[in-house]
């Protein structure tokens, strides 16, 4: 095999600049952390989902409009995110997307006082609005801090930080959120606006931080382009096949989560408590940190296609299991799912980017794009559940594994695209 295993490097080709500093060293750490704030921010709408349902009296289908609210803002808002990092960079793109949901997480004050469903929803619209523009900043500038040959290993570590804070953030959560809302229905407005508040306050320091460093990595900025041309991207077959891809394993790992802790409360698996159900949430993100660690070194010596496609299968195999099965092996099968979700993302991701060069950043926000599977495929998941069961619905992820497997298997194979 050649270069083939270094799936990221042609993110490399978004151009640097001969003023690149030995302060980006630093700056890579701080991307590192950055990865562990927003992973841990987008998991806690796993521990919040369950709870709202509960005190709104939602069903399945209901519930799930928390992830569509919350993964919608990818879809929308993707694409122009490309055209402002084109236009301004990728460390003050990080800035702005850290303004915007640091005021997200700050609108989760009134709405824990309205009384209402509908203002949880926009706070979560809006604090996903700023992890958008991170997510589109990100990605491509932290294959940009280091050697190009290095750049697959690098991505995959970093999302190992982010799936860091996925397993972190759910397990204080649910001793936060769960237990005190199960005791005093009342006090969850408190225990809400305590934990988003203070996530705010930490987001705006971080955002105070970058801005400090917006010239030590003096990235050159790529060719701006429209939305139209940023959609022409499309037309790219490996470009359009990633998007379905990373459309189908988000909608998966959302689905999956989001009714993963109402799942192991049922007396058919393991019949928790709703305070321990959320504490296992994070097995399920805590597996799929362990498996990108290990990932980030099996790119290196495996074809990343071949291991997309096994990976895929595995869990799509785990899923299947869950839903025939009963008792301990359904529960400890759909957590295992965690595992092999490891190295789905940033392998769809770099994979389909291959090729791009200057438009890689416009190229990652189509991608972005597709991450509004996270929207679709929950609410699907959910209304199935309420037609049959919780445990039927997981057909639907297994099908999302089929797309991330066939998508796999072509990329095995195939040339890059060209710029």
């Amino acid at each position: 095999m050649s270069t083939q295993n270094e799936v990221a490097s042609p993110l490399v080709s978004a151009r640097r600049s001969a003023g690149e500093t030995t302060g980006s060293g630093g700056l890579v750490w701080l991307v590192y952390g950055l990865f562990f704030a927003w992973g841990g921010a987008t998991s806690l709408n796993d521990i919040l989902m369950p709870k709202l349902k509960g005190l709104f009296a939602l069903n399945y289908a209901e519930a799930m409009l928390t992830p569509f609210a919350f993964f919608t803002a990818y879809f929308l808002f993707s694409i122009p995110a490309g055209m402002l990092v084109s236009k301004i960079g990728y460390v003050r793109g990080l800035v702005v997307g850290l303004a915007v949901m640091a005021l997200g997480s700050l609108l989760f004050w009134p709405a824990s006082l309205s009384g209402a469903y509908w203002p949880f929803l926009i706070a979560l619209f809006v604090l996903a609005t700023g992890i958008t523009v991170l997510q589109v900043a990100a990605n491509p500038l932290i294959a940009t801090l280091g050697a190009s040959a290095t750049s697959s290993s690098r991505l995959t570590f970093a999302q190992a930080f982010n799936l860091l804070g996925t397993t972190v953030w759910p397990y204080l959560g649910a001793v936060l959120i769960l237990d005190s809302v199960d005791t005093h229905e009342a006090s969850m407005g408190n225990a809400i606006r305590r934990i988003y508040v203070g996530i705010g306050v930490a987001l705006a320091l971080i955002a105070a931080t970058f801005w400090t460093r917006r010239h030590t990595l003096r990235t050159e900025v790529p060719d701006a382009i429209g939305l139209f041309e940023s959609l022409r991207l499309l037309g790219q077959r490996r470009i359009l096949l990633g998007a379905i891809a990373l459309f189908a394993y988000v909608g998966a790992e959302v689905a999956i989560g989001s009714i993963l802790v109402n799942y192991l409360e049922q007396p058919t698996t393991l019949g928790l408590d709703p305070q321990r159900a959320g504490k296992y949430l994070s097995l399920y993100w805590g597996g799929a940190m362990v498996g990108r660690f290990v990932g980030s070194w099996l790119l290196k010596h495996l074809n990343p296609g071949t291991l997309l496609a096994s990976f895929a299968a595995t869990a799509a195999g785990l899923v299947l299991i869950s839903m025939v099965a009963t008792g301990g092996v359904a529960g400890w099968s759909l957590i295992a799912v965690g595992l092999f979700n490891s190295i789905m993302f940033p392998t769809i991701f770099s994979l389909s980017l291959e090729g791009l060069g200057p438009h890689t950043p416009q190229g990652s926000g189509v991608l972005c794009m597709a991450i509004v599977g996270g929207a679709l495929v929950p609410l699907v998941t959910g209304g199935l559940a309420d037609a049959t069961s919780a445990a039927t619905a997981l057909l639907v992820p297994i099908v999302c594994y089929a797309a991330v497997v066939l998508f796999g298997l072509f990329t095995r194979g195939a040339r890059p695209v060209s710029a």
